[in-house]
């Protein structure tokens, strides 16, 4: 069930009529949790099963962490003058055992689960080539397996929440309904965000009455979403599927044309999902973390994964880097280095001081490159962007240093400029690993790239990418009021485009979203014969 079909919008309404008329505030949230099993047995019936295993395992497991952790705090109590230090001690890694075992028990379950149906026929393929040519060799099959909807976003986010029980960030929900609504929220199911439990299991279960600015902001949201969907990604999907799918009959200047394509059709799709479902949510009174905050005005790679899909990174720096920075390997790596004879140097120094953050960050790349897919494209995908953040904290004092020399000012807006074209041209290159076929593809489409010849005959090709001239007219003046709308949200630091027609008078509000409304169905790719193109992260 799409985000822009008439069966999603008309459930969503179905949802929100029953959410708001229910006579028993208090059961609002089985509103919710009926619909979110509806919305998810339409993805399909096969892949309640894997939704519903994730659901029990963390539950149960959550519920034995904290049971073991208020029986340790209990023991200690009593036996507080009893026990000496070192019987307190043994307790204490008795305990930290058992609950280490519960915690990897879970995340191995469920994380085993993710890794066999994502990644299995990739691993058995290299499996295969590695050992074709010894005798013992024998050729792994390849399986057709499914990709449940969704399955990486409420696995990491329930195991978030196990990791944050066994922490004592958060008490383990007794009530097992209201936790499997936790990981099955529909908003968030189809493409994140990836919420905390303490950020958004309350407003689950709360009682929400029905407010006019969240319906008026949720509505505004909705139909910026569309129009980022139907009429800028849809239609700019259209001329870039057809280089995707055979780069090699195109010149240059049709490959970088179709890779600036991409750059503007994956953000107006990612931004347009997160949008329809803030917006449901915000109509429902349930506020979402932000996932999205306008990465392409970033001035480092580093920041530009800060602002494109927040909660994945705020994820892996939370559960994968900082635990990976502070281990004692990698400090003991970072303290060698620095009583060597290099270590001694200003540049040693600095190299030992960072060492762990920059190895943890090439770490956390190389899983959100795996994370995107399983093909070697995106193991380079997340190496580039993990080696460019490396080199950056390694030659920090260098770059600093050399501003001082050319008296560059940080602040100056030229220098903001050209810190974001060169972000930019950055992400781009690593863009070529979404849309090639594989590695080498990636390679190919890049050389070709770089020697594009700007003639006629590569111009005209362009404009045969499976668009008309009218339909590039539109991808520019679409492209110019997104721009127009985010420079106006960075300068207010806001992330509802209504909140920027709140103070306007009633007929300039109305007349915005009725021309947004009216580009929609003018201009929107749809109707008979269309076939709705899914959310990029919708498979993930």
């Amino acid at each position: 069930m799409a985000f822009t079909t008439l069966h999603f919008f008309l459930f969503a309404a179905v949802v929100i009529a029953l959410y708001y008329l229910l006579p028993l505030k208090q059961y609002q949230w089985l509103v919710l949790l009926a619909a979110d099993y509806y919305f998810y047995l339409c993805a399909g019936y096969k892949y309640v099963f894997f939704i519903l295993f994730t659901t029990v395992t963390v539950y149960m497991a959550a519920r034995k962490i904290e049971s073991v952790q208020l029986q340790s705090k209990a023991e200690l109590r009593e036996n507080a003058k009893e026990w000496s230090r070192e019987e307190k001690k043994a307790h204490r890694t008795r305990v930290k055992r058992e609950l280490n075992i519960w915690l990897i028990l879970a995340l191995t379950a469920n994380f085993g689960i993710l890794i066999f149906l994502k990644y299995y026929n990739f691993l058995a393929g290299g499996l295969n080539l590695l050992f074709s040519h010894t005798e013992t060799g024998g050729p792994l099959p390849a399986l057709r397996l499914l990709l449940p909807l969704g399955i990486s976003f409420y696995t990491f986010q329930a195991t978030g929440y196990l990791i944050d029980v066994k922490r004592g960030v958060v008490g383990a929900e007794k009530n097992f309904l209201k936790f499997a609504l936790f990981i099955s929220f529909f908003p968030q199911i189809v493409q994140g965000p990836i919420s905390s439990f303490g950020q958004l299991a309350g407003q689950l279960t709360a009682q929400h009455k029905p407010e006019f600015v969240r319906f008026k902001l949720g509505l505004e949201l909705i139909l910026w979403g569309m129009f980022k969907k139907l009429v800028i990604a849809d239609r700019a999907l259209t001329a870039i599927k057809p280089v995707m799918k055979n780069y090699t009959v195109y010149s240059g200047t049709v490959i970088l044309a179709a890779a600036l394509l991409y750059a503007l059709q994956l953000y107006a799709d990612f931004s347009a999902g997160i949008d329809i479902s803030r917006g449901i949510s915000q109509i429902l009174g349930i506020d979402m973390v932000q996932n999205f905050r306008r990465p392409y005005f970033a001035e480092s790679i580093n920041e530009y994964w800060r602002r494109w899909h927040i909660t994945l990174g705020a994820w892996m720096k939370n559960y994968i880097f900082n635990p990976i920075a502070i281990s004692g390997l990698f400090l003991g790596w970072s303290k060698k280095l620095r009583k060597s004879r290099f270590g001694r140097t200003p540049a040693g120094a600095h190299i030992a001081k960072v060492l762990p953050a920059a190895l943890s960050s090439v770490i956390v790349f190389l899983l959100v490159g795996l994370w995107h897919g399983a093909n070697s494209k995106y193991i380079a995908f997340g190496l580039w962007n993990g080696g460019i953040i490396m080199i950056s904290i390694f030659m920090r004092p260098v770059f600093d240093r050399s501003c001082e020399v050319l008296r560059i000012r940080a602040e100056s807006l030229g220098w903001r400029v050209f810190r974001i074209l060169r972000t930019f041209l950055l992400v781009l290159i690593g863009y070529y690993f979404d849309i090639a076929p594989n590695l080498a593809g990636a390679m190919d489409m890049i050389k070709r790239s770089l020697l594009i010849r700007f003639d006629t005959a590569g111009i005209d090709q362009i404009f045969r990418m499976g668009l008309y001239k009218r339909d590039f007219l539109i991808l520019a003046v679409g492209m110019i009021v997104m721009f127009i709308v985010s420079v106006r949200e960075e300068k207010y630091g806001i992330d509802t485009p209504g909140e920027l027609l709140e103070h306007r008078s009633f007929p300039v509000r109305f007349g915005v979203i009725l021309l947004t409304a009216l580009a929609i169905v003018v201009w929107g790719v749809y109707g008979p014969g269309y076939n709705p193109a899914d959310f990029v992260y919708m498979q993930f």
